[in-house]
């Protein structure tokens, strides 16, 4: 951000007592007094200054989930979009049966039943069991014994299934946590296979997706604070989550020529009232960050006759002007750092009154 360009405006901040204004009326007469401007006092700090650029983004959610098939049938439901799938709901419905989401990364790739195989999936569907609260006897390992036979039943029973002590092929889903619904693969009445999409979704947590040129990029890492600027004018801060590869979209006919960019997530911190899905916002990323630095308010500032920037330091009943040199402006904190002869932290320096 260009530092002139940052602190445009600041000269016309009230920074002296008395303002003269000169005004001719017709025939030359004289203008009225000055009016005295009222003036405040804000102290000189160590503070951490952050300068940054803002680029614009779009509200949604973060990640993304795809629910494939476990098994063949003919789809005869699925959830609205929009709808949330959390562990124990309905992911969709085959022949007329529901199938169920359950947690975890692995997908299922034979029945779940007594006499099977030791494996990881038996251990995934008895962390769900137990996450269920039927878990009752039943030990998280990777061997389905006549306990897990068991909590199967009860999850069964409770589930409004055949009640059978052992988990079909096609009877559950894993994804790997809760799934908002963003879209259908698969219209109804349409057979499914083995590894077929369903539906996507996303997770419930608010994010923002930025676009960084390669230019932007090397400013951004993953774990910086950032400030979403909301529709309706409030801020949220964040951090970045993750930095995608550079890729150039394809050309539009008659369009102007593709830009490359890298898609940056950008998780928000607390709840978002009023979410807007797909809305668009600004975003606020930091380019630059000093720690520790000398800093002023920015409407301390005033236009020096020599040029540049002074702040008026007030001692006792006195004053004195302090020519200064700006680093950084940092406008959500409404600081600006400075270097000055004379200047040190905890001096008083005039700035406007509140009511002025």
């Amino acid at each position: 951000m260009n530092r002139t360009r940052a602190g445009l405006g600041l000269a016309g901040l009230a920074g002296a007592a008395i303002i003269a204004v000169i005004h001719l009326r017709a025939g030359g007469a004289a203008a009225p007094a000055p009016t005295a401007v009222a003036t405040g006092t804000a102290e000189v700090r160590r503070a951490d200054v952050s300068e940054r650029q803002h680029v614009s983004g779009t509200l949604g959610y973060e990640g993304a989930t795809t629910v494939t098939a476990p098994g063949p049938g003919v789809l005869t439901g699925v959830p609205t979009v929009g709808t949330v799938v959390r562990r124990g709901q309905v992911a969709y419905e085959v022949d007329g049966r529901p199938v169920i989401l359950l947690y975890g990364p692995r997908p299922t790739w034979r029945p779940l039943q007594a006499g099977m195989a030791d494996g990881v999936d038996v251990q995934q569907l008895e962390q769900n069991l137990t996450a269920l609260g039927h878990g009752a006897g039943l030990t998280v390992d990777q061997h389905f014994t006549a306990a897990t036979a068991a909590a199967v039943r009860r999850w069964q029973r409770a589930a409004g299934l055949a009640v059978t002590g052992e988990v079909p092929l096609g009877q559950v889903v894993f994804v790997p946590d809760a799934i908002r619904v963003a879209g259908h693969d698969v219209a109804l009445g349409v057979p499914l296979d083995l590894g077929v999409p369903v539906e996507h979704g996303t997770s419930e947590t608010p994010a923002v997706t930025i676009q960084l040129s390669p230019r932007q990029l090397p400013t951004a890492k993953v774990g910086d604070p950032v400030v979403v600027i909301l529709p309706d004018g409030t801020t949220r801060t964040g951090q970045i989550t993750s930095i995608g590869a550079v890729t150039v979209p394809a050309a539009t006919p008659g369009g102007p020529p593709p830009q490359a960019a890298a898609p940056v997530a950008v998780r928000l911190d607390g709840a978002t009232p009023g979410f807007l899905d797909q809305a668009q916002v600004q975003v606020a990323i930091t380019v630059a960050a000093h720690r520790g630095v000398l800093a002023v308010p920015i409407n301390a500032l005033n236009a020096a006759p020599s040029g540049g920037y002074e702040v008026i330091v007030v001692d006792g009943t006195g004053t004195r002007r302090v020519p200064v040199r700006t680093e950084l402006f940092d406008e959500f904190a409404g600081l600006a750092e400075v270097t000055g002869a004379g200047l040190a932290e905890g001096q008083k320096v005039q700035v406007p009154h509140e009511d002025a």
